[in-house]
């Protein structure tokens, strides 16, 4: 239950041994003093910690039977020196958890890790900065933290108040920065002053273009140039794809699987994904529809490959299918769907009248065009109307999908502005 300075003699600069982490539910402390009590009457006797045992999976949406819960759950892996480790998972899988631990900010409850050089970490906004200092102030605390002398940091920090872009404010408390002011100056603290290992959080999400830009490319520059090594945590896949060389993904606090940055996210936006993109009702006791309109067949596929279940991104075809059967005695009917966000906001709708055969099933297909939509979540608000547009059914959610952005080789990873991001002819007259 320990980190240890490494001692093998090869190119590993970290590794992780079955790391957990137990937190008690609904408690400032880890337990009561009958807990305590109990614990240490186990330990003197040479037996094993029994709240190890009663844990349960950290699974966020389901209401355990223990107050205990795993966050971690034996986790092991190892990262060598030059690599960019990208580290992936829904809200609560334990990402943050797995570098607090690594960060020493907490100790793991069980497991080893075993790290060789320094560790810098920028983990949350404002970590590692005390308010009252000014910036300049921080920056050599931070570099003493990570035990490097006056002269060094001297010889560096010209270097990181540049970088950071916060010259004017260098001498000002650190607790009248904004955010983003906060997050320039932890970054270049952390990038520049030389540690062996940077661990890196959802932070770089704050910064503007420009700096997220600048921050990418240092981070590119620190593992392929320097040799230093990476360990980056973000919900931004555009930014893991192209950074990383290995991902591994968490799930509900335990290790899922690893491999190749595009293999990996694609396996887990199918994993994690909360899309509903298919429906056989014909297949099924969910029955869609009502008197007029019978839905038997709902999809939203990848027209742009082979299997139409691949994952959806931003240059894909899309097309959006429906089998459904006229239950009305009017052959003309009104087909038509909306396309909305999450936020709730229409991205678009179409339709139009068909002829739909009486008792029968139809099957209606819309293209939605490559490089059109935007990386975001989507819903499909389906409806039918009679040729005089009587409404004769509508399911404001009748699929939802994702669309996932694609790997760019450099400059400004974060989200393309607009609810669409079409990719539109230019030349030059």
């Amino acid at each position: 239950m320990s980190i240890q300075a490494m001692t093998m003699n090869n190119d590993v600069m970290l590794k992780v041994e079955n790391v957990s982490k137990q937190y008690r539910l609904g408690l400032v402390g880890t337990g009561t003093l009958s807990h305590d009590l109990n614990r240490w009457w186990h330990l003197i006797r040479g037996k094993e910690d029994p709240y190890l045992q009663v844990g349960e999976a950290n699974v966020r949406a389901t209401k355990g039977s223990s107050e205990y819960v795993w966050a971690l759950k034996d986790i092991s892996f190892e990262v060598k020196k030059g690599e960019v480790l990208g580290i992936i998972g829904k809200n609560g899988a334990g990402k943050s958890t797995l570098l607090k631990i690594l960060s020493k900010v907490t100790g793991p409850t069980t497991g080893i890790i075993k790290t060789r050089g320094r560790i810098a970490s920028l983990l949350e906004v404002g970590t590692g900065f005390h308010p009252e200092l000014t910036g300049r102030e921080n920056i050599y605390l931070n570099g003493a933290i990570l035990g490097m002398t006056k002269k060094e940091i001297n010889s560096k920090i010209d270097e990181i108040v540049e970088f950071s872009g916060c010259e004017r404010y260098i001498d000002t408390p650190v607790k009248r920065y904004s955010s983003g002011m906060t997050v320039r100056l932890a970054f270049a603290v952390a990038a520049h002053l030389e540690p062996e290992i940077l661990v890196i959080d959802e932070v770089l999400a704050v910064g503007d273009a420009e700096f997220q830009k600048k921050a990418i490319g240092k981070m590119q520059d620190i593992s392929k140039g320097e040799g230093r090594t990476v360990l980056f945590v973000s919900h931004n896949m555009a930014a893991v794809e192209t950074l990383c060389s290995r991902v591994i993904i968490l799930k509900d606090g335990e290790f899922y699987s690893e491999g190749k940055p595009t293999e990996a996210i694609n396996s887990y936006l199918n994993l994690n994904s909360t899309s509903q993109r298919f429906i056989d009702a014909q297949n099924s006791n969910e029955k869609k529809g009502n008197e007029h309109i019978e839905i038997l067949y709902a999809s939203v596929e990848n027209a742009s490959t082979s299997d139409k279940k691949d994952v959806l991104d931003v240059s894909s075809n899309i097309d959006i299918r429906l089998r459904i059967k006229n239950l009305t005695s009017e052959e003309r009917i009104n087909v038509g769907y909306d396309l909305k966000n999450l936020k709730g906001e229409i991205v678009f709708g179409s339709g139009g009248k068909f002829n739909c055969a009486l008792g029968k099933s139809t099957e209606l297909v819309c293209r939605i065009p490559a490089d059109f939509l935007n990386d975001d979540v989507y819903q499909i608000h389906a409806y039918f109307h009679s040729d005089s547009m009587v409404g004769l059914f509508s399911d404001s959610e009748l699929l939802t999908f994702e669309v996932k952005d694609v790997k760019r080789e450099s400059g400004y990873l974060g989200k393309v502005n607009g609810i669409v991001r079409p990719k539109l002819d230019w030349t030059i007259n």
